[in-house]
């Protein structure tokens, strides 16, 4: 920048006595410019300060009961307002060191804040988590089987047209589970019939939607259901439940879990007990079934880690009757 230097003017004074000679005009300097280079100052600092919070993973459970279906559930949570970032500029040195112990001691709370709703998180993941891994039973419209009517004014329509798009496929297909939901869902397990696992193919159950969705829309129009209901499909899952005594026959050559309740001998009470059998036999007129230890992981552990099943092991067995039996599904090792 140039700096102008200029000549200073001085006020004359007037002597009472006599005028003075007058003075001749100040000589002025040369005018002289100087250039001064300077570095831009760093700008203002600031502090900036952005409030995180710590979100948790629920847990998964690996098992599926139903390999083909994917099942989310949506849980109703009150939306937290999002917090805008706070700007805080620097002043001065005492500001700072003020605002420095401010801000530490907010950290503070909300690390306390954030221990605290890491505690409530854990009970909702673990309330999350036991609900999931809640026990089948027969009969309840999902991996148990059966069928299980939520008593809508449209449900026992939904069931038949499902009986009628399983006899189009000329009876390759059957009903595994069928369940109505009061929020207009339909959760349909399907199985084949001509296989002795019962597992469908993605294709079968590809067809079976397609099929059964077109009942459903001309149903929808017809009114005799309700509008816009929510269908899915599946097949009955890789442990599904065995039906007593039905499915006995088809699946007796596989390892199953059974739980049972038996006697006890000196009290004369039930006792529940439980394990991974195979069937030897059963029959029909007794309505009594015989078992043996299945040659799985878990029998053989008993035995010793790395060893076969001991001749005792192999020589047990256990006689139920039919109603003996509380749950039989089929045990898998993966």
């Amino acid at each position: 920048m140039d700096l102008l230097v200029s000549g200073w003017n001085f006020k004359q004074f007037a002597i009472p006595v006599s005028p003075p000679p007058p003075l001749p005009p100040p000589v002025l300097p040369p005018s002289t410019a100087t250039t001064c280079s300077f570095s831009k100052p760093p700008s203002s600092t600031h502090k900036v300060s952005f409030p995180f919070r710590i979100y948790r993973l629920a847990r998964i459970s690996n098992k599926s009961s139903s390999p083909f279906a994917i099942h989310a559930r949506k849980k109703n949570s009150k939306s937290e307002p999002l917090l805008e970032p706070t700007l805080v500029e620097e002043v001065s040195m005492d500001d700072d060191d003020k605002e420095d112990e401010l801000l530490l001691f907010d950290d503070f709370e909300d690390d306390e804040l954030m221990i605290d709703n890491d505690d409530d998180d854990d009970d909702f993941f673990e309330e999350e988590y036991t609900e999931d891994e809640t026990e089948l039973y027969v009969g309840d419209g999902a991996g148990g089987g059966g069928i299980s009517l939520a008593g809508t004014w449209w449900d026992k329509e939904a069931l038949l047209l499902t009986e009628d798009v399983c006899q189009s496929f000329g009876g390759d297909l059957g009903i595994y589970a069928f369940k109505t939901l009061s929020n207009s869902s339909i959760q349909v397990r399907i199985e084949r019939l001509t296989n002795k696992s019962g597992s469908p193919s993605m294709e079968d159950i590809e067809a079976f939607s397609v099929s059964y969705r077109a009942k459903l829309d001309e149903a929808e129009l017809a009114r005799s259901i309700a509008e816009n209901i929510t269908l899915e499909v599946s097949s009955p899952g890789v442990e599904r439940v065995v039906r007593i005594p039905q499915d006995l026959d088809r699946f007796k050559d596989r390892s199953l879990y059974v739980k049972y309740v038996t006697e006890v001998a000196d009290s004369g009470k039930l006792s529940e007990a439980d394990g991974v059998f195979r069937l030897v036999s059963f029959d029909m007129e007794t309505k009594c079934c015989i078992w043996g230890l299945a040659d799985v992981r878990i029998n053989r552990e008993k035995a010793g880690k790395g060893r076969p099943l001991s001749k005792k092991q192999r020589e047990w067995c256990l006689e139920t009757s039919f109603d003996s039996l509380r749950l039989v599904r089929l045990y898998s090792e993966i």
